[in-house]
């Protein structure tokens, strides 16, 4: 088979009577596409006057291979030649008309016998997957299951339940030659619905499946301007159904099919299209959505008393598209990329996983906690869809968009205080190893539960907005790419190996997560939050009690956090807290003496993007034998400086190359977001929302926490005096802080 179109046009133009109109003719001819033999005309009437004994040791004449070839594309424009061309093809050849003639027949014939070899074995498929499918209608009609309480239904829901299936399977069908049609349309040929035979694993999963998603990958975005691709092959679009729970919330999977598709289709545009639907703001200030211009490109409506946050970047991302895409696609990958911004994160269903290698349209059912590093900001708990699909062959998309609440049955009470609109990225391969990276973020959120505080970061975009997203994938790819260089820059002469260095790096990224899920009240950890009158509004504490988990001391952690707006930028609070020489102005842990930098390993090329290991000076390093592991990072989305006491002997493991597991840690540390001011009340004149400290604040957000070990019994109450020790251990390192810069 040459390819679809020729079997349309066989079918089309093939002559019944082609067979026997040759044999009377006296010819015969072995047709094929790469072995062909025709009977030549001499040989033919040699057999014929010899009588039926010459019959038995007839010659073929059998055609050269140029011959073949030739006939074979000539094949391909005209399968019925006329006679002028087949006289052209005998001159050209050096065969006769009659044996053209034949050999064109033939070819008819055998692709004929293809197409209808290829047709029976589809209805067979078809035949049986409609026998199996009544099966498991009979099996659920003796035997019917409740669906509210999971026991055997009585008699009279029996008839209930096979009107629900029939009328199901109807839907079903319709759908599947809707989609058949569409195939028809773009590929210039009729689709068989059986092209794609569905396993039959259960009466759920089989009326679900039914939907025909086959297709899936076909259907069209209107309006997108990037090409997209039809890939209808027979069967190559299925997706395997591969649910990541035992028992999910009961759910329209065609409906989630059809928000996917208009999500991917409101992604592209909104990261391709400017004015007027996004609004540049002046002198660097950053793009805003022209709701107008959106709500009559767009269709949806946003809850009553819901704020909206849109925004827009683009920029280069030291990684190749396609893994970033496989970054992306995969959850635990993803929540490493972003541990920062993301808490939590799981699977819940697998809708399609895909074809090939670029995860082409896949689409997955996901949960995640989206959070800010202040415990002023509520974690946003957010179940979506995720869609990849590959528009050309070096540009990818990803989009992610909430589950309204009516789609998902088991939460239908319920509104969250977030939901997620089309969101995402758009990711275009470079010719330098790099990718263009497209991101578009746009949410609708109840501000009601933000801290007046930090509600102008949020509603600028500066919480959660496309460029945090951005900033944190360049910094992560940027230590992807020291990681894997063979000369890592910034180490210093202590010889510390590539084992080693990379050890320290894995425990580093495991105190940071501790610290944000302290920091954020993850529920990836049990926090229980101490409600004392003591405590200010802006102050949480949380406790929790460690049994089994070895890389954390055994006993109740106490946790402690506040966010603060401060008078100075964030260049500026950054180099002095990850400054060692002043570390003894707001650091117990120095014993009032300076420390020293023992060991710096570089995370990428922004200054104070490192992992470090600290120690205090001679005159106070006998007293105890504790270091300090420290990772700070700085970009535009905000700081980082995290740290950690650990004894002598767990790090001379680590630096060794060691397992890092059973080093147990407490972080402390701070988080420093963008300054806008508690005063900012919008945005510019002409709508564009400023960037931080622009308005002339010269401020910033300073996050602090700490997580100390109160008890080593974890069976031990919590006290009062611990929660006044933690609480005046914050009060005094903010004004230690404050006086120490205001001095200099």
């Amino acid at each position: 088979m040459d390819g679809p179109s020729e079997l349309g046009m066989i079918g089309e133009n093939f002559d019944p009577g082609l067979g026997v109109r040759m044999r009377e003719d006296g010819y015969e001819s072995r047709s094929g596409s790469d072995n062909f033999e025709g009977a030549s005309g001499d040989d033919q009437d040699a057999a014929a006057a010899d009588g039926p004994a010459a019959k038995k040791k007839k010659k073929y004449h059998r055609h050269t291979p140029n011959q073949i070839q030739e006939l074979e594309s000539f094949f391909k424009e005209c399968p019925h030649p006329d006679e002028k061309q087949r006289m052209e093809l005998s001159r050209r050849l050096g065969l006769e008309s009659k044996q053209i003639k034949f050999w064109f027949q033939n070819r008819r014939t055998q692709m004929k016998t293809q197409l209808e070899r290829h047709e029976n074995i589809m209805l067979r498929q078809d035949n049986d997957k409609l026998r199996a499918e009544n099966d498991l209608l009979k099996q659920a009609m003796s035997s019917p299951i409740c669906n509210n309480c999971g026991g055997p239904a009585v008699a009279g829901e029996i008839s209930y339940e096979q009107h629900q299936l029939r009328i199901e399977n109807a839907r079903l069908k319709e759908e599947l030659n809707r989609i058949c049609a569409l195939t028809n349309k773009f590929l210039g040929r009729p689709l068989s619905s059986s092209a794609s035979p569905i396993p039959s694993q259960g009466i759920n999963s089989n009326l679900e499946l039914a939907v025909g998603r086959n297709g899936f990958g076909g259907l069209t975005n209107a309006g997108t301007t990037l090409p997209m691709g039809y890939d209808f092959g027979d069967g190559a679009m299925v997706p395997s159904m591969k649910p990541m729970v035992s028992e999910l919330p009961p759910y329209d999977r065609s409906a989630f099919v059809d928000a996917a598709l208009a999500a991917m289709d409101e992604l592209i545009k909104m990261a391709q299209m400017d004015e007027p639907l996004w609004i540049k703001g002046l002198d660097g200030g950053l793009e805003t959505l022209n709701y107008e211009e959106y709500r009559r490109t767009f269709s949806g409506m946003k809850p009553n008393g819901y704020t909206t946050e849109a925004t827009r970047e683009t920029g280069l991302v030291c990684l190749r598209g396609l893994a970033l895409v496989e970054t992306l696609m995969d959850v635990n990958r993803w929540a490493e990329m972003f541990p920062s911004m993301i808490s939590k994160a799981a699977i819940v269903d697998v809708l399609s996983s895909g074809t090939g290698v670029p995860r082409d349209n896949s689409l997955q059912v996901m949960d995640a906690e989206f959070q800010v590093l202040s415990p002023l900001v509520p974690i946003r708990q957010v179940r979506f869809l995720r869609f990849c699909k590959q528009h050309s062959e070096h540009v990818w998309a990803v989009v992610d968009v909430s589950i309204d609440p009516c789609q998902d049955a088991a939460n239908a009470h319920i509104f969250p205080n977030c939901r997620r609109l089309p969101s995402g990225c758009l990711i275009q391969d470079m010719d330098n190893k790099y990718s263009k990276v497209t991101w578009v973020e746009h949410t609708e959120y109840d501000d009601n539960v933000v801290h007046p505080l930090l509600r102008p970061l949020l509603s600028t975009g500066f919480g959660f907005g496309a460029h945090r997203w951005l900033a944190t994938l360049q910094r992560q790819s940027d230590c992807l790419a020291v990681l894997l260089c063979p000369d890592m820059p910034g180490e210093d002469s202590t010889g510390i190996t590539s084992a080693g260095r990379k050890s320290m790096i894995k425990l580093a990224q495991r105190m940071t997560r501790n610290f944000c899920s302290g920091v954020c009240a993850s529920s990836i950890h049990r926090w229980e939050k101490v409600n004392i009158g003591s405590l200010g509004d802006d102050v949480r504490v949380m406790t929790r009690k460690n049994v089994s988990d070895p890389g954390e001391p055994p006993g109740v952690v106490l946790s402690a956090t506040t966010s603060v707006w401060m008078p100075v930028t964030q260049q500026r609070l950054f180099d002095f807290l990850r400054n060692e020489r002043m570390r003894s102005e707001w650091d117990i842990l120095s014993n009032g003496g300076p420390m020293q930098e023992m060991v710096n390993v570089a995370k990428g090329q922004g200054h104070g993007n490192c992992v470090s290991l600290l120690r205090g000076s001679a005159m106070n390093a006998s007293e105890n034998n504790m270091l300090i592991l420290q990772e700070t990072w700085c970009d535009s989305s905000g700081a980082l400086v995290v740290y950690a006491p650990v004894d002598v002997s767990s790090m001379n493991l680590v630096m060794n190359g060691g397992d890092t597991t059973y080093v147990a840690l407490l972080p402390s540390g701070f988080a420093i977001l963008p300054g806008i001011s508690p005063s900012f009340h919008g945005a510019q004149p002409n709508g564009a929302l400023l960037k931080p400290d622009s308005d002339g604040s010269g401020g910033c957000i300073l996050t602090v926490g700490f997580q100390i070990l109160v008890n080593s019994l974890p069976s031990a109450k919590l006290t009062m005096e611990s929660v006044d020790t933690v609480n005046n251990l914050l009060a005094c390192t903010i004004q230690k802080i404050k006086a120490a810069l205001t001095a200099t």
